[in-house]
């Protein structure tokens, strides 16, 4: 239940993630801007996301995942009420930083739940599961929001995003615990009552004397208390500086760039922009086309799990396979003078969809061989990996078009130009995954990954 709740929250938070995607195109009109203006709004968004995932994953693994879900989804709330009635591009800039901000706190969260709640055999699948079903908040986006966006408007569209988030912030404090031993809402109020009675008695037992004692009881429920449950008490620079030396963090975080980086420059700007002004395709045909790509997302999931499960040391031969795959067809794609039509656009969106799970198998090497104390540090630095690859993507894709095309007519051959700059960047990524792979097995690996002091 805890876990199905935070995944409907990472749901959300990819919603909100890839509503700006589907209106990037509306966006030139609403703030009079050209396609480089336009890659600010990703480079802002993707860049709080990515360099907030470190920030955020010391606080989940110092505070549980309970409180970072509910703070981030209201942050969200509020950046997508601010985007809904703002005329002005730079208020406009501001909003999207706040749901960069808000998204990040979603998926270390949802990773951090999972070892807390999931025996150990069934954490590489749930993982998968929640990075499958999460994408469907890219579906809720390309349809459901779209239509809402071109029969209601910018306004109402956003702002139904905003009333969401804030709903779903009730949602995550309510239904959310951290571990199975958490303290649930009646004994958090069984605990305020005794600490009054206590008080009125002028007993001198401590607050902290009796919230042990409601924890104890609630470790009585039939679940045993996985090491590295609680939230972590170690210094934050000793977690930070352990993980910053984790060759298994980096490697996650390469992991993640290959395989998702594409996918993320494709949905979060330059997807809908290819695909009508490039392609000359319609707007229905390519929101379908972003729903196509999710959905093969969501049904390769857990088979990328069942494979993660078995391949262990490999995982990163399946990731720089399934990119390579994906890479090649955007070549072919981009290769041709001409566009090549709809059934290309069909073959290309539905292996990027395919093969994006791919980028999720770091995560599974962080969470075995790393210290469940500082687990959501470490799926952090690797959660910024695909992210940091379309940051970087987009703004570059947004300034050699603007230089390509510097009145707004941009064509195929303009894209075609702009697209050479994400194989080289993807190329980049294939490189840290080979320099970074794992030399020996998990379990001896894991000895290597040991829990500084700070100094």
């Amino acid at each position: 239940m805890v876990w199905l709740v935070g995944v409907l929250l990472y749901t959300m938070a990819v919603t909100g993630r890839t509503s700006f995607g589907v209106a990037s195109v509306e966006a030139m009109d609403q703030f009079h801007i050209d396609a480089a203006r336009l890659a600010v709004f990703a480079t802002l968004q993707l860049g709080t996301y990515s360099l907030a995932q470190i920030p955020v994953g010391l606080m989940v693994d110092r505070f549980g995942p309970r409180k970072l879900l509910a703070a981030g989804a209201l942050v969200m709330a509020l950046g997508q009420i601010v985007l809904a009635f703002s005329a002005n591009y730079y208020v406009a800039l501001c909003a999207r930083i706040l749901v960069g901000a808000g998204d990040a706190t979603a998926f270390s969260s949802v990773m951090r739940i999972i070892p807390a709640w999931i025996p150990l055999k069934w954490t590489p699948l749930l993982s998968q599961l929640t990075g499958a079903i999460g994408q469907f908040g890219q579906f809720l986006s390309a349809v459901p929001f779209m239509m809402i966006l071109h029969a209601e408007g910018w306004t109402v569209a956003f702002l139904s995003l905003g009333a969401v988030g804030a709903l779903f912030a009730i949602v995550a404090m309510v239904a959310v615990q951290d571990t199975p031993d958490s303290p649930n809402r009646v004994e958090r109020k069984q605990l305020r009552q005794a600490q009054k009675l206590a008080s009125d008695k002028g007993a001198d037992q401590a607050p902290d004397e009796a919230l042990d004692k409601v924890a104890g009881k609630a470790s009585t429920k039939g679940t045993d208390q996985k090491p590295g449950d609680r939230q972590s008490t170690l210094p934050i620079r000793g977690i930070l500086v352990t993980v910053l030396r984790s060759s298994v963090c980096w490697h996650g975080f390469f992991i993640h760039w290959v395989g998702l980086g594409t996918l993320v420059l494709f949905t979060m700007l330059w997807g809908l922009p290819i695909m009508t002004l490039g392609m000359g395709l319609s707007n229905e045909f390519a929101g379908y086309m972003l729903t196509v790509a999710t959905i093969a997302t969501v049904l390769a999931g857990p088979v990328v799990g069942y494979l993660s499960a078995r391949v262990g040391k490999k995982r990163w031969v399946v990731t720089l396979t399934g990119s390579t795959i994906a890479m090649m067809l955007w070549i072919w794609l981009f290769i041709s003078p001409d566009p090549r039509g709809s059934v290309a656009a069909v073959v290309v969106c539905l292996a990027m969809g395919v093969f994006a799970p791919v980028s999720n198998l770091g995560f599974d090497s962080v969470r075995e061989q790393v210290d469940r104390s500082m687990v959501a540090t470490g799926t952090g630095l690797a959660n910024m990996g695909g992210w940091t690859c379309g940051m970087i993507t987009a703004q570059v894709v947004g300034v050699i078009l603007s230089v390509s095309a510097p009145h707004g007519d941009y064509a195929w051959s303009d894209f075609r130009l702009a697209w050479m700059v994400v194989v080289l960047c993807w190329m980049f990524g294939v490189v840290g995954v080979v320099l970074t792979r794992p030399r020996r097995l998990p379990r001896e690996e894991s000895t290597t990954v040991a829990i500084l002091p700070a100094s």
